[in-house]
C-alpha cells in the first residue's frame, strides 16, 4: 500500500511529456485529515492511488519557472488534487459508476454517505489550505471554479438521454467540468504571486480552455474505443444515454429519431454497423482535423502569453508547448 505523501515535482518537465509514464501519483498528506477516522484514511488511499496527477504536475510546471516558493507550490498541488478527487467522489455516485481507476468506486466500497462526506471534507480542506497559504483573491477564484464544476455536472445530468443537445451546449459542459481545473492550474500560481493583470488571466483562460476541450474530446473518442491505448472501459457515456462530442460530430444532421436509435445500440460493433465503416473512419479523420486546428490555436495563445512573462520565465512557454498534442493524441 502506498504511503500517504505529497510529491513535489522537480524538475517540473519530467514525467509529463509522455502519457505512458504518468501513473501511481499520490498527492496528499496524512496531517491534512483526522487520524481517528480510519475509514476516511483508507478511502483516500484507495481514491488517490493510481491517478496520473496531471493537474499537480501542471501546477508545478507553471510554478517553478515563476519561482513560487516550494511550500506554496505544494499547497496548490494538493488543492487541485483535492478538488478533482472530491468531484470524482460525487460524480461517481451521481452517475452510478461502479469503478474508478480500475477499482471499486468509493460509494460502492464504503457507502454513499461516506463517499459524500469524504468529498465534502476535501472541499473544506481546500479552503483551509488556501486561507493558510495564499490570498483572498485565490480563495475567491477557487470558489468560482468549484461552483463551475457543480454547474457542469448538473447540466450534464440534465442532458443525459436527450437527443436535442447541440455542440454549443456540450462545449459549455466541457468548459465547466473539464477545462475549469486546467485553467485553475495555470492561473493559481500567478494569483499566489499577486499577479492579477486582467489580460494575463484572459490569456491563461484561453489556454486552459483549449487544454480542457482537447482532453475531453480525446476521452470522448476513447469511449468509442478509438486510440484506447490505456484499455479504459468503453461506451460509458453511450450507455448512460449521453451524446458526447464525437457522437454529436458523428451524427451531425441526423434526425432525433436516428440519434435515439443510435443511443439504443448496445455494442461497439452494432454502433459501427449503424454508421457504416467508411463513414466511421472518415468521421474520425475529420474530427482529428478539427482538433488539430485547436492545437494550432493553442500554440498561438502561448505566443501571446510570452508578452506577460519576464525573460527568465519564458521557459514556461517551451514546457507548455507539447501539452495540447499530448492531451489530444495521448502520446
Amino acid at each position: 500500500m502506498p504511503k500517504l505523501s505529497c510529491i513535489f515535482l522537480t524538475p517540473y518537465y519530467k514525467g509529463i511529456i509522455s502519457w505512458d509514464n504518468m501513473h501511481d501519483f499520490i498527492t496528499f498528506e496524512e496531517k491534512d485529515f483526522p487520524a481517528h477516522i480510519h475509514k476516511l484514511k483508507q478511502l483516500y488511499l484507495d481514491l488517490f492511488a493510481g491517478g496520473k496527477g496531471f493537474r499537480s504536475r501542471l501546477v508545478a510546471m507553471v510554478s517553478i519557472p515563476l519561482n513560487l516558493p516550494q511550500e506554496k507550490t505544494v499547497c496548490l498541488q494538493k488543492v487541485v488534487e483535492y478538488i478533482h478527487n472530491s468531484s470524482l467522489l460525487h460524480d461517481d455516485l451521481i452517475d452510478g459508476s461502479p469503478l474508478r481507476r480500475g477499482k471499486t468506486a468509493a460509494w460502492k466500497a464504503y457507502g454513499a454517505d461516506h463517499a459524500v462526506l469524504a468529498g465534502d471534507f476535501l472541499l473544506a480542506k481546500v479552503i483551509s489550505l488556501l486561507c493558510e497559504n495564499t490570498n483572498l483573491d485565490l480563495v475567491a477564484y477557487t470558489s468560482e471554479v468549484i461552483m463551475d464544476l457543480v454547474e457542469g455536472e448538473w447540466i450534464q445530468d440534465d442532458i443525459k438521454g436527450s437527443t436535442r443537445i447541440n455542440s454549443e451546449e456540450l462545449e459549455k459542459v466541457h468548459n465547466l467540468k473539464t477545462a475549469s481545473l486546467k485553467k485553475w492550474c495555470l492561473r493559481a500560481p500567478f494569483y499566489a504571486l499577486e499577479r492579477k493583470d486582467k489580460e494575463l488571466h484572459q490569456c491563461l483562460e484561453k489556454i486552459g480552455t483549449l487544454m480542457g476541450v482537447l482532453f475531453q474530446r480525446a476521452d470522448d473518442l476513447i469511449d468509442y474505443n478509438i486510440r484506447n491505448d490505456e484499455n479504459k472501459n468503453i461506451l460509458g457515456d453511450h450507455h448512460a444515454g449521453y451524446l458526447n462530442s464525437f457522437a454529436l460530430f458523428l451524427l451531425n444532421e441526423v434526425s432525433d429519431s436516428k440519434k435515439q436509435e443510435f443511443l439504443n445500440l448496445q455494442t461497439l460493433k452494432d454502433i459501427q454497423s449503424f454508421v457504416g465503416e467508411d463513414t466511421w473512419q472518415n468521421k474520425i479523420k475529420d474530427f482529428d482535423a478539427l482538433n488539430t486546428k485547436l492545437i494550432e490555436d493553442y500554440h498561438l495563445e502561448l505566443n501571446q502569453l510570452s508578452q506577460f512573462l519576464l525573460e527568465n520565465e519564458r521557459g514556461l512557454i517551451t514546457d507548455l508547448l507539447p501539452l495540447a498534442h499530448l492531451l489530444y493524441w495521448r502520446k
